[in-house]
């Protein structure tokens, strides 16, 4: 059993200290999850639905449009509003140049001339439906494919209001695109920066708030003491306590964490929720991989190689699985229903295949040992939880090595699980690399309490398994 340590006094910190730290650490998370995710990208900024803002916004850019309308009706028409949005379509065009479009930028400042433009109003002969099919052709250059059909949908459009007011639309999601391209083309520069940013940030965050990694010299003790208290067979004491088992077992146990009831780590606290869906992933890769085997195992070789009824079996359990973690869900009532669906499926397709079908005893047999597999105590159930954990650790264990084999019976999910472990191990080797010298003042205290740690294979192995280093996967 693993102790429990106390935390440290909470100190009282003024609003001014406490707003400072705040805005720290929102930006520490937002590198934070650029650098983490892989998907991340800037999206549009809108107003909720029925929102007072985006009420606001719509009332205010209605207003504007219909004024913009209203002075292009005039006789003569005035063009002050319309010039003013043409100026701020030159300024987006020319923000999307590169440094070599100098022929381009040299085309967009002859066309989009505002002194001139501002001249050709003044003497009625500004041509903006003119003005406009040019920035549509620019824009058309310009935009990623994805925008090709939007752009396309712009020369269909007749009435120059309309244009305009569409122009501003495509411009806006096209902003958004050379933002989320710029992002993907330095992430791979920013890995050094970002490290050193969240590092000094989180000392920052250390200096207002000394008993800021109590949670984490918890997490950290406790592993060390579980891996002492180990008596797997052929493992000593040292080897089981080392630093760098302590630390990559310490993170395998975060998808095995009480989120109710234990706090969780401050140097793993931005990625709690991520955490906490990989432990949700493998909780549902454990029970399918369970049933399948269940499945497997009783039915024998009737089955062994038919095509496509590993894919179906998974399909039916999968989607039944898909609920698990919300409250509703029924355990007893889905595995029950997970029985009767198999057993069916694989009565039709042991009698398409010419075997006799399946007997009432084995039909009975067979639910019973499904719906077992509820229990956490479940011997198939436990099997399988101990393979997905141990080829997570073997994960981390590798490095930047050959990803290690899968174990037997969990074929069936094995593209799951791989995804769940490149990104179980790209999160855990960033951590390693941001807090690894607070890890090497607590696992020196941990483990070799006034003496001097060799701590830097584990660190040096974050550094080999660079979340943006390809795995070989030979």
């Amino acid at each position: 059993m693993c102790v429990l340590l106390t935390a440290s006094p909470p100190r009282f910190v003024s609003v001014e200290e406490l707003m400072e730290t705040a805005k720290g650490v929102t930006n520490m998370a937002l590198a934070h999850e650029i650098m983490v995710n892989q998907d991340f990208e800037i999206k549009p900024a809108e107003p909720p639905e029925g929102s007072l803002e985006r009420q606001v916004k719509e009332i205010m850019h209605k207003a504007f449009w219909d004024c913009m309308e209203a002075q292009l009706k005039e006789d003569p028409p005035s063009y002050e509003h319309a010039i003013k949005l043409l100026a701020e379509i030159k300024e987006t065009l020319l923000s999307f140049l590169l440094p070599g479009h100098g022929r381009l930028q040299a085309r967009i400042e002859e066309v989009l001339d505002l002194p001139l433009i501002q001249q050709q109003a003044e003497n009625g002969a500004l041509d903006i439906g003119h003005l406009s099919q040019f920035i549509v052709g620019m824009m058309g250059s310009f935009c990623a494919p994805c925008r090709d059909k939007d752009v396309n949908k712009l020369k269909e459009i007749t009435e120059i209001v309309p244009l305009l007011k569409a122009i501003f639309s495509v411009l806006d999601l096209m902003k958004v695109d050379m933002a989320n391209f710029a992002l993907m083309s330095i992430r791979p520069h920013l890995m050094q920066q970002s490290v050193e940013y969240e590092r000094n940030k989180f000392q920052q965050f250390l200096e207002k708030q000394p008993n800021a990694l109590d949670y984490t010299e918890k997490w950290l003790e406790e592993t060390a003491k579980c891996l002492r208290e180990s008596d797997e067979e052929g493992c000593g004491a040292a080897e089981l306590a080392s630093p760098i088992n302590v630390h990559n077992r310490a993170y395998l146990r975060l998808l095995k964490w009480d989120h109710a009831s234990d706090p969780f780590p401050e140097t793993v606290l931005m990625d709690q929720v991520r955490l906490q869906e990989m432990q949700q992933e493998v909780e549902r890769l454990v029970l399918l991989s369970s049933v399948l085997l269940i499945v497997y195992t009783t039915t024998g070789e009737a089955i062994s190689g038919l095509p496509g009824l590993m894919e179906t079996l998974k399909t039916t359990v999968g989607a039944m699985l898909a609920d698990m973690h919300m409250p509703s869900f029924n355990a007893p009532e889905a595995f029950a229903t997970i029985g009767e669906k198999l057993c069916v499926e694989l009565s039709s397709c042991l009698s398409r295949h010419g075997f006799p079908p399946f007997s009432a005893d084995s039909s009975s047999g067979l639910k019973g040992q499904i719906l077992s597999v509820i229990q956490p105590d479940n011997k198939v159930r436990a099997l399988m939880d101990s393979r997905v954990q141990n080829y997570l650790l073997a994960v981390l264990e590798s490095g930047q090595h050959r990803t290690p084999p899968l174990p037997g019976g969990l074929t069936p999910v094995s593209k799951e699980l791989m995804k769940l472990a490149v990104g179980f191990s790209r999160l855990v080797n960033f951590n390693k690399l941001v807090y690894s010298p607070f890890y090497q003042k607590i696992l020196q205290n941990i483990l070799t309490p006034g003496e001097s740690l060799n701590t830097e294979t584990i660190f040096s192995s974050a550094h080999d398994s660079s979340p943006f280093k390809k795995r070989n996967t030979q």
